[in-house]
Order: structure tokens, then sequence, then C-alpha cells
């Protein structure tokens, strides 16, 4: 139990509670009538449990949104939002009467689904379902880290880092995969912070859950090492009554179990006490209809022909929750500022995560790595990582299972991890910082969301590019939030080899490339991965993935031999190797794929043809760069152009114009030596040259389109 908890025991309900609860059943029902559309449902047979936690249970402040000693709530059912829309007006967080009767409309404050960085006290955007609850998992993960950096020897629930994170969750979001993988690693890490009420209301948009929903969720959860507790408000189809003293006494028992993950199970009737479409999937998501409304405050004991109406009394009441908490905020605040005298260095530390501001100075702890020898970037990022572990104690991540392969260990550091779970290999406690996700790379994308909409900590995460495809949403939503969450994919093309293609990535790096707001950046060496690292985590808000390889490459001669330094990293694309004059071709390339350019500029040079090499890590920062470097770069004036990735060519066309060619792959790939798969599929210096040749005769006769495009093909590479 945290020591530093407002919650009251026994709860404290008065009439004013009661008023307020039926007020916010009877908004709901207006707002979506209004608009039209929407979820009123959950929202009404939901108002008494959030109700319950934002104004008896959570410790908050509604004046201080980011204030570091808040419990989190995370509404996993994002399409119910007046659940938390409604709450978040009544506490006084700025959303007005105005914004609800403006709910799901354009420039509203309230938008379809909560939206972070939108809504003055949404914590997390939760569109798709199960993400928030697989987030929150994340949200708890940093709470635990955060305590380890900052405060790990005071007392459990006497720190000032200690709070909880609650989460209301559907049926839906427990039917979503992302929420079994991400509830199953809450339970081996024994998450004592995190507390789930699930809407237990059998109601989904197909009516009744039964016709795909019947499992034993409590029993699962209990398998996963959650502690379960059920609230049964039909009072086991007897009679309905709203039992939130009930409830409250299962979310103290909750809090109290600090070793287990807790998960509430309340049974509700969706749209209680709505007369006719209560318990029915018509009250789920559209709006209700004048009579029924009108019913429904019959019901209630409201005037019928009044629509967002707030007695004036109920909203005083509810708005001075700060002030209800006083008393807490103040024994928090005590216990605050004597944790900082304590801890000057700590205190340092924590304004500095808060900020997201780097140390002075760190970037001098980034590896150089020197020419001449031939490493794979996911090896130099492993490096990368290790002399970073000093200078940047928030930095931390794992890897789905394949942590020896992605190199996302940095050496020496304890894993994350219960001790009794600790293995001889990977030793750890409580507050380790090397995460181990097991084979759950979609629960991975959203815990590390989770982390870092927490605050305080970055977080990486690792797998092959090929199962970016199983983080997809996660990863869509991190750019959507604009946080700087970071993917580390590694195992980047045909060039992982003898697995063949179903681990062959092809069209995974176009597919990244058409999120906006994400950052796809693939080094084509040792020293422009060192850039990459230093440029992902100089970069606030926006999220990135970094695209390594498996096989060696060369490390280019920095400063020497007409080779550019790997600064260029920063800007997306730079000039590598450059002519005399203006050059009759320019060969781009990314990752692996730029030493092919740089043999085939020596091949050209052997004909008198001379061509720029231009290496191309991250189209996104590149295209942010102003127009005259661009320019610079990719000159108009030189319409010969060929562009090279061991990848699928679409979005390269409008770099390399109607007269340039792609080397690109348009099929997946075989089981062989990445040698052979480079030769067999034509992704060869040759085939560099070869194109440079018909793309410098193509711009000479004037606007000659390239090659029509190569249609792809399904099947095996070596079985066509």
């Amino acid at each position: 139990m945290n020591a530093l908890s407002p919650a009251h025991t026994p709860l404290d309900w008065t009439d004013l509670d009661d008023r307020a609860v039926k007020t916010i059943k009877a908004l709901a029902a207006d707002a979506v009538e209004k608009v039209g559309n929407g979820h009123p449902g959950t929202a009404i047979s939901l108002a008494p449990a959030a109700y319950l936690l934002f104004q008896k249970v959570m410790r908050h402040d509604p004046s201080d949104d980011h204030w570091v000693g808040r419990d989190r709530f995370v509404l996993s059912a994002g399409h119910s939002s007046l659940t938390i829309y409604l709450q978040l007006f009544l506490a006084g967080y700025g959303l007005e009467m105005a914004d609800i009767e403006a709910l799901r409309t354009w420039g509203s404050q309230t938008p379809g689904h909560p939206e972070y960085k939108h809504t003055r006290g949404v914590e997390i955007t939760t569109g798709p379902l199960g993400q928030g609850l697989a987030s929150s998992v994340g949200m708890a993960f940093a709470a635990r880290r955060e305590r380890g950096l900052l405060d790990p020897s005071t007392a459990p629930g006497e720190s000032p880092f200690d709070h909880h994170v609650y989460v209301i969750a559907s049926d839906g979001d427990l039917q979503e995969g992302v929420t079994s993988e991400a509830s199953s690693l809450a339970g081996h890490q024994q998450l004592g912070n995190l507390v789930v009420i699930w809407d237990d209301n059998k109601i989904s948009i197909e009516d009744d859950t039964d016709i795909a929903f019947t499992e034993d969720v409590l029993a699962r959860y209990a398998a996963y090492g959650w502690h379960t507790q059920r609230v049964d408000w039909t009072n086991g189809g007897t009679g309905y009554g709203e039992d939130v003293d009930a409830l409250h006494a299962a979310i103290e028992a909750a809090k109290a179990e600090t070793g287990k993950p807790s998960i509430i199970a309340l049974r509700t009737i969706i749209g209680y006490p709505s007369p006719t479409k209560q318990n029915t999937g018509g009250i789920h998501g559209s709006a209700m209809g004048a009579d029924e409304i009108k019913g429904l405050k019959i019901e209630l004991g409201l005037d019928p022909e009044a629509s967002f109406a707030i007695d004036d009394e109920v909203l005083a009441y509810t708005r001075a929750v700060g002030e209800r908490q006083g008393d807490a905020r103040a024994t928090w605040d005590t216990a605050f500022t004597a944790w900082k005298t304590a801890n000057p260095s700590g205190a340092e530390l924590l304004g500095r995560l808060e900020n997201r501001e780097l140390p002075a100075g760190w970037e001098d702890a980034l590896p150089t790595f020197e020419a001449g020898k031939a490493v794979a970037t996911r090896s130099a990022s492993g490096k990368v990582l290790t002399a970073l572990k000093d200078v940047l104690p928030e930095l931390w991540g794992g890897s789905a299972d394949l942590a020896g392969s992605n190199n996302t260990t940095m050496d020496g550091e304890p894993s994350f991890v219960p001790v009794e779970h600790a293995t001889k290999k990977f030793p750890g406690h409580e507050y380790g910082r090397t995460l181990h996700f097991g084979i759950r790379e979609h629960a991975m994308g959203a815990i590390l969301n989770g982390i870092v909409l927490h605050g305080g900590t970055r977080a990486y995460g690792g797998t092959f590019l090929q199962f970016s495809d199983y983080m997809r949403p996660a990863v869509r939503l991190a750019a959507l939030m604009e946080i700087p969450t970071t993917f580390v994919w590694t195992h980047d093309s045909i060039g992982l080899g003898e697995d063949g293609p179903t681990h062959q990535p092809v069209e995974h790096l176009a597919a990244l490339r058409a999120i906006p707001g994400l950052d796809v950046v693939r080094p084509a060496d040792a020293n422009e991965t060192s850039w990459a690292w230093r440029t992902i985590l100089e970069n606030t808000e926006r999220p990135a993935g970094i695209i390594l390889t498996r096989q060696n490459v060369p490390t280019f001669p920095r400063g020497a031999e007409g080779y550019a330094d790997a600064s260029g990293t920063a800007r997306g694309g730079y000039v590598l190797l450059d002519t005399d004059g203006t050059p009759d071709v320019i060969l781009i390339g990314t990752g692996s794929e730029v030493q092919l350019a740089v043999e085939a500029r020596e091949l050209l040079a052997g004909e008198g043809v001379q061509a720029r090499v231009v290496s191309l890590p991250s189209r996104e920062w590149f295209d942010g760069q102003d127009a005259a470097y661009r320019e610079s770069v990719l000159p108009a004036a030189v319409r010969a152009r060929v562009s090279v990735e061991a990848g699928v060519a679409q979005g390269w066309r409008e770099l390399v114009g109607d007269a340039g060619r792609t080397v690109s792959l348009e099929h997946y790939g075989a089981s062989a030596d990445y040698q052979v798969l480079y030769r067999e599929f034509g992704i060869t210096s040759e085939a560099v040259a070869s194109a440079a040749r018909e793309s410098i005769a193509a711009a000479r006769g004037g606007d000659a389109p390239g090659a029509a495009p190569t249609p792809s093909e399904g099947g095996t590479g070596d079985q066509r």
C-alpha cells in the first residue's frame, strides 16, 4: 500500500456523489445524441467506476497534470471517450460544457478517441483496442525503473515515486492478442502497481459476446500470475445495484497486493438504466434517440427536457477534488522535498529527465569506428549502446528474445526482472536495465510506448525487421502521439541469408516510410550507426526505427580518400563521395547497398563516367532539410540518377525522376548465403553501373521516361 495515497477508508460517498454520477450518465447520452454518433452505453454504465477513481481513489492534481507524483489513468476502452472526458470536465482539467457538447467534431477538445497532447489530462492515445492496456504495462515498468534510478532504498510505499497505474478495459481489449502478450509479461514481472478494471458487460458491436468470447478471463489472468477479483453489480442476475463500496474495497485490496498486478472483473449492464436499450448492442456504438434519453433521465430522477445540465453545487463539489486531496499533496510534497535535500544528484537527474534534456558532453561517449574493418551495423549499434550506458542512465531497453541477434544488451547491465526469474545468462533484479520481452513483438511496441509516455526514461526494443509487421499498430500510435520511442530492427534485408523468405524483409522499408511522423534510419556503416543513434536521441518529438544489418559491411575511411565524415547522417542524406565537377550521374544508396554504389562508382570511373555517391540513411531527415541543402546533394540539373536498396522500389521514383533507374527487389527472397542472394537477384555493383549507363542515356535523350515498374511477385525467389 502506498502510504502517500489519498484513498478514503471507509469510502466517503455522499448525496453529491450520487447526483454527480447521475449527471454523468445524462451528459453522456446528450453528447452522443447531439453529434449523432458515438458510444454512449459504456460511458453511462461505467460512470460510477470512473467517478470513483477520479474523485475518491487516484492521486492527481487537476492544476498540475504533469505532477511527477500522480497516478496514471489509461482508458483502454478508448471508444468510450466520454468516460474520461466527463471526469476531466468534472475534476477541472480545462474541459467545459461546451467541449462536451462539441464531442467528435472538428477542432474540438473531445475527439472520438482520447488523444495524447490534444486534451489536457489524457495520458495516452488509445484507439485500437488493446493498445491502452498493453501500454499501461509499460507505464508500470517505467514507474519501477524510475524508482530504481532515483530512490531505490526507500521502503515500499514510502517513496514519492511510488504510484499506481489504473486502467479501464473492455471486453474488446481482452479479446485482442496484444493484451494477452502484455498481461503475460506483467504477471511475470510482478507489477503490483498496475490495477485493471475490466468492464465485464458482455456486449460488443455484434451484441452478446457469447457469439465469440466465452473463456474464463479471470482464470486466464490468474494463470498469468495476476491477483484477480470479481465485483458483480448484477448480483448474479437477480437485480442490479451499482455497489461502489464493493468496487472501492476491491480497488483497495488490489493496491494492497504489491507482488502482483491486479484485475477486477466488474460485471455491469451496458447503458443502465436506459429503459429499453440497456444490455444491447444498440447502445454500444450509436445514438440512443430522444425518447430513450428522456426515459433514461426519468429513471435517473432528472429533468427529461433538460440537456447538458449540471447543478452548480455538483460541479463546485467535483472541481474541489484538488482541495480535498490537499493534505495528501502536502504530505507528498514534504516527502519529495526531503528526498531532494537528501539526494541532490538525484534531483538534478530528475529535472533533466522531466525536461528530456541530454547531459552536456554526452556525445563524447559515442564511439568512432576504425576504417578498413567490416562491421555489421547491428554490432556497431550494440557498441554504441554500451558506450552510452554510463552517461545516459535514462536509456534502457532490450529485445523480443533476440538479444544476441539484435545486440540490444548493454554490456554488464543487469536485467529488469524479479530476482527469482533471473537466469544464469541474464542475472538481474527488479530495478535492472535490460528488458526481456519474450517472443511478444506486438506487446513490446506498446510497452515501449507506455514507458516513454510515463516520462523520465527513454526506451528501445529490438526484433528482426520482418517482424515489424507484428508491431505496426504500436509504431503507428507512437508516430501519431509524437513520442520518442525507438525501435531497433535488425536483419534488414535478404542479407540475413539462409533463414529464407519468411524472415527476409522486402516491402518493409517502404511500408514503414509510409507512416507519417516515423523516422526510418538505415545507416550504411558503423560510423553512420553512431551518428544515427546520436540524432535519434537528440529528437524528443518523433519515434524512430533504426534498421541494421546482420552481415558485415565496410567501414568507410572518413575524411580520407575523398570520403565525407559521417556527420551528414544527421541530415538524412549527404554526399559520401563526389566528383571534380558536375557529376554525370548520382548513385543513391541506403544501408548495406551504399557499398554497391561505391563499387559501381569505381566501375564507371574506368569508363570516364563521373559518379557522385549519396548515402541516404533517412528519407525523413533528408526531407526535413531546407531546399538549398537538398539541392546541394541532389542537384535538379543532374537528371541521371540511380537508387539501390534491397527492397521494393516504391518511394524512390520521386528522387530518381523519370530518367532515373532503381535497383531493387520486387519479389520475395530465398534460402541461401547472402552473397549468393545478392548476385542471383541482381543487386550488385555491376547492376548499379548498368542502371547508371541507362539513366545517363535517358537523361541525354530528353524527357525519356524510365522503364515501366516491374510487377511484384509472390512465391519463393529461387523457384521462379
